[in-house]
C-alpha cells in the first residue's frame, strides 16, 4: 500500500475540518496581539458592538478546540507509532522537543504570544507521562485538572493540560474513531453546551468573576462549535466544509506560523495603533490572511502530501525523510527521468 493511501486512510476527515475552523477563529483573536509589536501590554479593545460580538463568539472560544485536538493527535500518533516501532514514546519525545524548538524560535523572532512552546512543555510534562497510564486514569486526571484550572487560575494556559488529557482520553476510549457515526449525539451535546453557555456568557458581559466566566463560556462555546461542525458534516454541506476548512486544517502548523508573518507585513500598511483598530478592520485583515492561506494550502496539497513545516516535523519525529510528493507526481517524475 502506498504511503499516500495509508495517510489518507489514517486521517479522520472531521478532524481536519474542525482544526481548520479553529485556526480561523484563533487568527481572528490573534490579529491585534500579533500586530502590537512594541512589547507593551495590549490595551482593552474599544467599546463597540463589533468587539462585543467578538468577545462572545471568538475570544477564548477556539484555543480549547486546538488544545483538545492536540491531545487527540498525540494519542493517534502514539497508536500508530506503537504499530511501527518498539519505542513509540521516544518518537513522541522527539516530536515534542522539535515543537519546543519551533515555538521558541517563533517566540524569539516573531511574536511573544506564541503558544507552540507552551504546548510542547505541557506535552512533555503531562501528555508524555500519561502515555504510561490506563485510559481511565487519563480521563479522571483530565477532569481533575480542568476543574482545578477553573477554580484556581481560570485562563487559557491553565486549561491546556486538562484539555490535552481530555483529547487523549477521547481517542483511547474510541470516541474519535466513532466521531462521524452519529448525528443525534453531537446534536444533543451541542444543544446542551449552547444552552449552558448563554447564561455564562451573560455573566461574562456583566464582568461577574470575569476570568472564570470567560474561561467557562469559552469551553462551553468551543464544545458547541465542535458538535455543530460534526452535525453539519452529516449534511449536504459536508463537501463545502471540507473544501473551505480541510486545507487549512491539514496545514495548521504551517498556517499558524505563516499567519504571524503575514499580519506583521500587513499591520504597517493599515497604520494606527492595533488595539484601536475597529472590529471591521480586524475582520478584514484576518479574512485576507485566511484567503491567502487557503489558496496556498489548496495548491500545495494538490501536489504534496502535507505542508512544508508538517513535513519537517514528521521527518524529525520519525528520524527518516518522509515522502513529499503525491504518488501521481512521483510516478510522473520517474517516467520523465526514465524517458
Amino acid at each position: 500500500m502506498s504511503s499516500e493511501v495509508r495517510q489518507r486512510r489514517s486521517r479522520i476527515a472531521a478532524l481536519d475540518v474542525i482544526r481548520g475552523f479553529a485556526l480561523c477563529g484563533i487568527l481572528l483573536a490573534n490579529v491585534q496581539p500579533i500586530a502590537h509589536t512594541d512589547g507593551a501590554p495590549v490595551a482593552v479593545a474599544p467599546e463597540s458592538l463589533g468587539y462585543t460580538w467578538l468577545g462572545l463568539f471568538v475570544e477564548q472560544r477556539f484555543y480549547p478546540i486546538f488544545s483538545l485536538l492536540f491531545g487527540v493527535g498525540f494519542s493517534l500518533l502514539l497508536r500508530s507509532a506503537a504499530e511501527r516501532t518498539a519505542r513509540p514514546r521516544l518518537l513522541l519525545l522527539r516530536r515534542l522537543v522539535a515543537l519546543l524548538a519551533m515555538g521558541a524560535a517563533h517566540h524569539l523572532l516573531l511574536w511573544q504570544g506564541d503558544i507552540l512552546a507552551v504546548y510542547a512543555v505541557v506535552g512533555l510534562v503531562v501528555l508524555l507521562p500519561s502515555a504510561w497510564l490506563p485510559r481511565r486514569a487519563v480521563a479522571g486526571l483530565a477532569a481533575v485538572l480542568l476543574v482545578a484550572a477553573l477554580a484556581l487560575v481560570p485562563g487559557p494556559i491553565a486549561l491546556v493540560p486538562g484539555l490535552f488529557l481530555l483529547g487523549s482520553a477521547l481517542t483511547r476510549y474510541g470516541v474519535i474513531d466513532r466521531l462521524e457515526r452519529s448525528t443525534r449525539v453531537p446534536a444533543g451535546l451541542g444543544l446542551l453546551f449552547a444552552v449552558l453557555a448563554v447564561p455564562v456568557a451573560v455573566l461574562q458581559l456583566e464582568q461577574v468573576r470575569f476570568s472564570l466566566t470567560l474561561a467557562l463560556a469559552g469551553l462551553l462555546t468551543a464544545g458547541a462549535y465542535i458538535c455543530g461542525m460534526l452535525v453539519l458534516l452529516r449534511t449536504p454541506l459536508r463537501r463545502a466544509l471540507e473544501v473551505v476548512f480541510a486545507p487549512l486544517g491539514r496545514m495548521a502548523l504551517t498556517n499558524y506560523l505563516s499567519a504571524t508573518v503575514l499580519v506583521l507585513l500587513v499591520a504597517p500598511l493599515v497604520g494606527g495603533v492595533p488595539h484601536e483598530w475597529p472590529a471591521g478592520t480586524v475582520l478584514i485583515i484576518a479574512g485576507g490572511v485566511l484567503v491567502v492561506q487557503w489558496v496556498w494550502s489548496t495548491l500545495w496539497l494538490g501536489r504534496y502530501l502535507q505542508g512544508p513545516v508538517e513535513w519537517l516535523w514528521r521527518w524529525v519525529t520519525w528520524g527518516r525523510r518522509p515522502a513529499a510528493l503525491r504518488t501521481g507526481e512521483r510516478a510522473g517524475a520517474g517516467q520523465e527521468r526514465r524517458a
